[in-house]
């Protein structure tokens, strides 16, 4: 009798699962996507994929071993993110020390601006489409 797999036959299903669990992941947010959009959900479709990930995970439809290795490549890799807040941190930690709530308070308020002045051009926006339909429907008539 045979094993079940050649040692050459494993070596390629292993180095191809990374690369299936993330298309496999990346099917699911897509999915998700399609579905919150049908729906009109008011979770975000990253949020709605994760619950169905969970969910497959706990009823045992998909086996943990399906998509370990490449949610640990994932988080192996997520720190490439963060390199360079990290690289910042540990590169002006000193400035950071001492001016470090200055620099909170500048990002703080900087993000209240942007939200503020995002806030001010979706409103002026909206009352220029009102007024706009308000004019056509006032053609029509």
């Amino acid at each position: 009798m045979a094993s079940a797999l050649s040692p050459r036959r494993a070596d390629m299903l292993q180095r191809l699962g990374v690369p299936l669990q993330l298309v496999l992941y990346i099917g699911v947010f897509m999915g998700c996507d399609r579905l919150v959009s049908w729906l009109h959900l008011p979770l975000p479709a990253n949020i709605i994929g994760m619950l169905l990930m969970l969910l497959l995970i706990i009823t045992r439809i998909l086996p943990l071993s399906w998509v370990k290795a490449g949610s640990n490549w994932l988080l192996a890799e997520m720190l490439l993110f963060f390199i360079p807040a990290v690289v910042a941190v540990v590169n002006y930690g000193d400035l950071l020390r001492v001016e470090g709530w200055r620099i909170c308070l500048v990002i703080a308020i900087s993000t209240l601006l942007v939200l503020a002045s995002t806030a001010w051009v979706v409103d002026r926006i909206y009352r220029y489409e009102v007024a706009r339909e308000a004019r056509k429907q006032g053609d029509h008539a």
